[in-house]
């Protein structure tokens, strides 16, 4: 909340010296300002729009097309719209970051989804939105035979809003209706062609052109962890431990386990990568910390700032995850001493969520939060890993035995596995904390950046980083563009961190490759431009389709309810024509408003 104060105190002087200048006549006449608002007309340009109307059949078929086409998206807008404000009115959500006041300011860094390190790719994707838009309203003008009363830009402040031609009234009223649904649908058929040109170049060339580097991105270091310690931070890629490659979570993981040595060696940046970074070793001295817990874990610890070391478990000092599994051993429970006090609990897998419809539900087991499994078939489960491991080993239909820690007792419960929706493989029905008993515990303290899944999410190879994310959401090129669109806002649908960009921080996970490899890290530029670019453009174009005044689809609305109502046997034909638009205008005023405000004001 301290850069939205920030932003409102520098709005609030912005419109304070602009109304002094308006009212000492300084300002130009074609600048209007209303507080922290300002348009500035012109008449200039017209000559030019003249001319690039020229072809003027071309330009008559081509938003033909563009009609059809937002008369689908507008019909789809608004039963979207509607849907979901009757769904927010029945069971409003919870509120989310989404329904915070600065998330709905288009302003990259202050706006959480739009990333600051990209303003610069933003806001030319907006400039191109918006020049694309109202100059496709001006171009159709200009083939209607509609005067051009004036053009110009709207801007909040200095930050552009918007570009606007401004029609003169009188010929618009005289133009044919198809001529004013023509213009009125210009401006979203060029944003939905600009962003088609935008994702064909990202999902080809631009994409095709990078790989992923080799070894596990970092994304950062846990404060105060031995990773932190020995200097491993943003943007190291770990390419070996104590000599045995890794190139990805899982064999990072695979590797720190294998080896209980208090003291691993791990190799940095080697191979290539955008960034060109040379290879380098750092010694790790591992310890046994809690990174983070859920609310409610039996330990009761709960992990703020700085890591929460453990010195023993029954009584046997550990520095390493292996040490702990091979101090606790079969028992299922297990005494932890650690920096803030001791405490015996049981150990094993904890489950966040038992689905209701799932094999472990359906085996009678509790569907409650905090359920730790404890062994599969008498095998010994001590952590999240330990159970994932153990399931890659079974297929769906299999029945094993599972045990299980609920309300202070250990229970056990026949279960006929499921498949498993990524790889295949059994599958409980249940959502996994990663840790041991609801506790993150690590003796290396990194967290991984998702380089790979992102790229196979956008279209291209994710290597052995790739999560499978992409072949369960977007197996099809119009889910791809889904998916696309969310990255942005992927911590609340994809459940991964948002998307940031190609941005400097993140050269190091990538080389550059195939048809644009000439470019160098100047492909990164050119994928954030497209990729920002399609986003804004549809994101424009999606927006104006929404049936209700001042909106383009507003108006086209009341053009095609014109036109069917000029064919009903009605007296007062006007009166009808605006009874339906107002009407479907104010459900829609209605619906936007619960979609922004509901969450918050009724769901808490």
């Amino acid at each position: 909340m301290n850069t939205l104060l920030w932003v409102l105190v520098g709005l609030a002087a912005y419109s304070a010296v602009a109304l002094v200048l308006s009212q000492r006549g300084l300002l130009p006449s074609s600048v209007r300002i209303q507080g922290p608002f300002t348009t500035v007309h012109t008449k200039r340009g017209r000559d030019f729009i003249d001319w690039i109307a020229t072809p003027k059949r071309f330009w008559r078929a081509w938003t033909n097309l563009g009609v059809g086409a937002t008369l689908v998206i507008m019909t789809g807008m608004f039963l979207f719209l509607l849907v979901q404000g009757i769904a927010i009115l029945r069971d409003p959500p919870p509120a989310s970051s989404v329904n915070q006041p600065q998330n709905f300011l288009v302003i990259p860094g202050v706006n959480d989804f739009l990333p600051l390190s990209v303003a610069p790719e933003i806001v030319f994707g907006l400039l191109v939105g918006l020049v694309v838009h109202e100059g496709g309203h001006g171009i159709l003008c200009r083939v209607e035979e509609i005067d051009i009363e004036s053009m110009g830009v709207f801007l909040l402040t200095i930050i552009p809003l918007g570009a606007f031609v401004q029609p003169d009234e009188e010929s618009q009223r005289n133009a044919d209706r198809g001529g004013r649904t023509r213009m009125f649908a210009a401006g979203v058929t060029n944003n939905l062609f600009v962003t088609f040109i935008a994702f064909a170049l990202l999902f080809g060339p631009i994409i095709g052109s990078i790989a992923v580097a080799p070894g596990m991105a970092v994304q950062g270091s846990y404060g105060g962890s031995p990773a932190a310690d020995a200097g491993i931070e943003q943007g190291d890629r770990i390419t070996a431990v104590g000599g045995v490659p890794v190139s990805n979570e899982t064999t990072l993981d695979a590797a720190l386990l294998d080896t209980n040595a208090r003291t691993v060696s791990v190799e940095l940046d080697g191979g290539e990568s955008a960034a060109g970074t040379e290879a380098r070793s750092v010694d790790v001295e591992r310890s046994l910390v809690v990174a983070g817990s859920i609310a409610g874990n039996p330990a009761n610890i709960s992990v703020e700032d700085d890591p929460v070391a453990v010195t023993n478990v029954n009584g046997t000092p550990v520095y390493t995850r292996a040490g702990f599994a091979e101090a606790v051993g079969e028992d299922r429970y297990a005494t932890l001493d650690t920096e803030r006090g001791t405490v015996t609990v049981p150990i094993g897998a904890y489950l966040t969520r038992v689905a209701a419809d799932g094999p472990l539900a359906d085996a009678g087991a509790p569907t409650d939060p905090g359920v730790i499994v404890t062994a599969i078939d008498g095998e010994r489960v001590v952590s999240s890993t330990e159970l994932s491991r153990v399931l890659d080993t079974t297929d769906p239909g299999d029945t094993v035995t599972v045990e299980l820690y609920h309300d202070g007792a250990i229970e056990t419960h026949e279960v006929t596995l499921g498949e498993n929706p990524q790889d295949g493989s059994g599958f409980l029905g249940v959502n996994i904390f990663p840790g041991t008993s609801g506790l993150l515990l690590t003796d290396f303290g990194v967290e991984s950046y998702p380089a790979g899944t992102y790229l196979e999410l956008l279209g291209g190879d994710g290597g052995p980083d790739a999560s499978g994310l992409a072949g369960q959401v977007a197996d099809s090129p119009l889910s791809t563009v889904y998916i696309s669109l969310v990255l942005p806002l992927a911590s609340l649908v994809l459940g991964i961190p948002n998307f940031p960009g190609f941005t400097g921080a993140v050269f190091n996970f990538y080389s550059i490759t195939g048809p644009l490899g000439f470019l160098g890290t100047g492909v990164f530029l050119l994928a954030n431009v497209t990729f920002w670019m399609a986003w804004i453009n549809l994101q424009l174009g999606l927006f104006n389709c929404i049936p209700g005044y001042p909106l383009d689809g507003g108006r086209i609305l009341r053009t095609s309810v014109e036109a069917v109502v000029s064919r009903l046997p009605v007296s007062d034909r006007n009166r009808v024509v605006t009874t339906i638009t107002t009407s479907i205008g104010v459900t829609m005023l209605l619906s936007l408003l619960l979609l922004v405000f509901g969450p918050t004001v009724l769901g808490g």
